[in-house]
């Protein structure tokens, strides 16, 4: 699996998973906790590039030439097909009470290898948020809740608007699961 980001000349630049695995080690090692946040804005950059990718193979796959253009009926199937041929891993997007679900068993930033307490996909964050801003042409926040790094089946990311997953993010610091915290049951 490779990881690709086209550049304004058309060339690709290609990044193994190992390349993300070690970057995100690295940072964990020598800056701690601030290592989410590095990830993140690293992540965030890259959503325009991956956006014009996207609008691209939207094009020419699909017929659509703006993503917002596309019916919401096949846009889990549509990311599910891009993300899987960029490299990502497919992902499948449902809608969960107020947020969007984006959940993968083989997401490419996430590490079968290491255990961590917390979600760790955090350059995809970043990412997805950029990504899903320019689509939807609004603000969008992403929170992953659920991790292979971490031991569980799927990485899981919500997206959704800033001001719903900072209220979700604060009922789950008080130990309500995400669920529940949605009102979308357990």
């Amino acid at each position: 699996m490779t990881v690709q980001a086209s550049g304004s000349t058309g060339t690709g630049l290609r990044l193994g998973r190992r390349v993300i695995h070690q970057l995100r080690a690295s940072l964990e090692r020598d800056t701690g906790l601030q290592a989410a946040t590095y990830l993140q804005e690293a992540g965030f950059a890259g959503g325009e590039e991956l956006y014009a990718a996207f609008t691209g193979w939207l094009a020419r796959t699909r017929g659509v030439e703006q993503p917002a253009e596309l019916d919401f009926q096949y846009f889990g199937d549509v990311l599910a097909e891009f993300f899987a041929e960029q490299g990502w891993g497919r992902l499948t997007a449902t809608p969960l009470g107020p947020v969007l679900a984006l959940d993968s068993i083989e997401w490419a930033e996430a590490s079968d290898e290491r255990r961590g307490e917390f979600p760790s996909c955090h350059l995809s964050c970043g990412l997805l948020a950029d990504f899903l801003g320019r689509i939807s042409r609004d603000l969008v926040a992403v929170m992953e809740v659920e991790c292979r790094s971490r031991g569980e089946p799927r990485c899981r990311f919500l997206a959704g608007a800033p001001e719903t997953l900072s209220i979700l993010y604060d009922r789950m610091a008080q130990g309500t699961g995400y669920l529940e915290a949605l009102g979308v049951g357990r």
